[in-house]
């Protein structure tokens, strides 16, 4: 029985799965014909959902070009209002939203509360900023003249989301479109097509207007690239992967649309000999989430002081890391995804240590038939080079190498074609401060996780982690929602 999405016939449809449906206009729209089955539980069906086409595309999008004029010129303490109902509904349903999204996507259930939060906490934030002042009052150098700014909608936005935090990063896309005056067609993720319509039906019971906010559930290279290349769309939202997200890229930039990329990561932690509880930090960042974040740790650079005693502290660490059901309140890691990842990780780890790896925690990982569970993994003995320190896994699998110094460290950082967060562990202020100056990446962190961000503040990488061009989360997240716009008053 396959872990990923299947097509099931009418007469297997089962009554009493929870299905996922397209939000259209208003209208809940669309049959099951795409089943997911529980990554902890491989013979358990999780979620039906309809798989929509270019059709289902450019309905969506007409009903959300046809509500935008209203929904701009609706005062934004009112938009504000409706994102701050549809967090209080979000968060009355907690229970059962973190529960479908455990079923689906395998984390673990205090991770999915969690995850829920964060999306109550995001709408209700960007729900506030309907209250603020959005632009400025400027002196003018003409006499009798005043100079104000201005921010814009841009019109209609499409939205691309990951598997892997399914109501977050909806949530943290959809609310600055909304805030903003725009309307929204949302693609999430063939995985986790429940968390994404729990999110839609809060705001759909807040009382958005029919058109603001749409879904559409199918494969990405129908319904994305239908998104993409739509010239009523003004700008899209990507999360995923680089291959991706720079094709998407390209089709924007031709039509001269808006676009912003979230993708890939390789996140370094560098690890003085003057570090305290490193073993703790790199071990949260690395296999928390069951290491399927775009922050996640993935490799290592100790100096020779504090090698090996944090090599054995991290060990220790991962034997902690026990994979087990999510839905299991004592369970610390969760599920991978599905079996496609569940058999990346393992090759990714059987080729490494082929080629000479170390494989210090995480033996052969069991059948997979019996449950996606991967265990907490940690290899040594690479080559600053070999693949499984440059190539993204997306698993709970981490490389430790030893560097001769400081500057050593530093310079391996900051060789990767990511560019996401990065981190160091030391006490030394002056270390601390010059790795934030020096290092190649959107966020650093010192002596905390690359994992985790709060959402007031701007996140997003360089390199070919980000387009770099407009941050997500925080008041800057509205940047690329909107265009602006000077206006000089003569009194």
């Amino acid at each position: 029985m396959t872990t990923t999405v299947t097509e099931p016939t009418g007469s297997h449809i089962r009554n009493d799965v929870p299905t996922a449906q397209h939000l259209v206009n208003g209208e809940w729209l669309g049959g099951a014909d795409t089943a997911r089955w529980n990554p902890a539980r491989p013979n358990e069906l999780a979620a039906y959902s309809p798989s929509g086409g270019t059709a289902e595309v450019d309905a969506a999008v007409t009903a959300a070009a046809a509500a935008q004029p209203a929904w701009a010129a609706l005062p934004a303490p009112a938009r504000g209002a409706v994102l701050i109902t549809a967090a209080h509904l979000l968060q009355e349903r907690g229970s059962a939203v973190a529960a479908d999204l455990v079923r689906e996507e395998g984390k673990t259930l205090a991770e999915a509360r969690g995850e829920v939060t964060r999306a109550v906490d995001v709408l209700r934030f960007f729900g506030s900023l309907g209250w603020a002042a959005t632009g400025e009052v400027l002196p003018s150098g003409l006499p009798g003249t005043s100079i104000t700014t201005r921010r814009e909608p841009l019109g209609v936005f499409g939205l691309i989301t990951p598997w892997n935090f399914p109501i977050a990063i909806p949530a943290w896309k959809t609310a600055p479109a909304l805030i903003s005056g725009n309307t929204v067609v949302l693609k999430p993720a063939e995985l986790t097509p429940l968390s994404a319509t729990h999110l839609a039906r809060a705001l759909h019971d807040a009382g958005l207007p029919a058109g603001v906010f749409n879904v559409v559930h199918g494969k990405g290279r129908v319904v994305g690239d239908a998104l993409a290349r739509d010239p009523r769309v003004a700008g899209l939202s990507f999360t995923g992967s680089t291959t991706v997200g720079l094709g998407l890229q390209d089709i924007l930039n031709a039509r001269r649309a808006r676009v912003q990329l979230e993708m890939g990561g390789k996140n370094a932690v560098l690890v003085l000999d003057d570090a305290r509880n490193a073993a703790q930090v790199v071990a949260a960042g690395a296999f928390g989430l069951t290491g399927q974040a775009c922050t996640a740790t993935s490799r290592v650079y100790v100096t020779p002081g504090i090698r090996d005693a944090f090599v054995d502290a991290l060990v220790e660490e991962a034997a902690r890391y026990v994979p087990g059901d999510g839905s299991v309140d004592s369970t610390r890691m969760g599920a991978v995804v599905s079996r496609a990842q569940f058999e990346q990780n393992r090759a990714a780890v059987r080729s490494a240590v082929e080629r000479g790896a170390t494989l210090r925690h995480g033996e052969d990982a069991r059948d997979p038939s019996a449950g996606l569970f991967f265990p907490a993994t940690v290899l040594t003995d690479l080559p600053l080079d070999d693949p499984a320190v440059t190539d993204e896994i997306f698993g709970p699998v981490v490389a430790v190498l030893e560097v001769a110094d400081y500057e050593a460290g530093l310079a391996a950082v900051n060789d990767s074609r990511y560019g996401l967060t990065a981190g160091i562990c030391t006490d030394s202020l002056a270390r601390s401060t010059d790795f934030a100056a020096r290092a190649q990446a959107g966020v650093v962190k010192i002596n905390r996780p690359t994992a985790g961000l709060d959402l007031n503040v701007p996140f997003g990488g360089v390199k070919d982690s980000s387009t770099n061009t407009f941050r997500e989360q925080g008041r800057s997240a509205v940047d690329f929602y909107t265009w602006g716009k000077t206006v000089y008053t003569g009194v």
